[in-house]
């Protein structure tokens, strides 16, 4: 059984662009978004995964995590069959110390919203935090992809 330690932040501007190694076009579904369980689909550039999330523990910091690499044409009818709201973003990735961050863009109706996770090895680890980071949400379900398909970023910032 895999899981998932992470940390997500709120990003203040846009350096991590000149800092990023690395960058890919994903788009992604979910076939299910229940509260405790998720099922879904990622295209991200030329590859294509479905991933199984459980429920969230340690105040949203770490759930079980399984991914697996799906044919790339299976991964493109799969999104055909997902509930409505397709996440399209832009993933950076960032090393800062020992750690990568993934900073996501977001495009469409989360647009505005640029997001940072950092992956952990174990719940009481501390990365060395980029310039770039700014406010922690890890455990606001607002910010979960899951959610920012029901309820995107654009209405519910809109609402302020």
């Amino acid at each position: 059984m895999a899981v998932e330690i992470e940390r997500k932040f709120l990003v203040l501007n846009d350096s991590y662009k000149q800092e990023s190694f690395s960058h890919s076009h994903i788009q992604q579904g979910y076939i299910c978004s229940e509260r405790g369980r998720t099922v879904r689909v990622r295209i991200r550039d030329d590859r294509a995964f479905l991933t199984i999330k459980g429920p969230s523990t340690d105040n949203g910091l770490s759930r079980d995590e399984f991914e697996y690499e799906i044919p790339l044409e299976d991964g493109k009818k799969l999104l055909l069959l997902c509930e409505p709201g397709i996440i399209d973003k832009t993933r950076w990735l960032v090393k800062s110390g020992e750690h990568t961050f993934e900073i996501d863009e977001f495009f469409g109706e989360n647009e505005g919203l640029v997001m940072a996770e950092v992956e952990l090895s174990s719940v009481g680890e501390s990365p060395k935090m980029p310039d770039f980071i700014g406010k922690e949400v890890t455990g606001d379900r607002r910010f979960y992809n899951s959610q920012l398909r029901r309820h995107p970023y654009r209405e519910w910032m809109a609402e302020k």
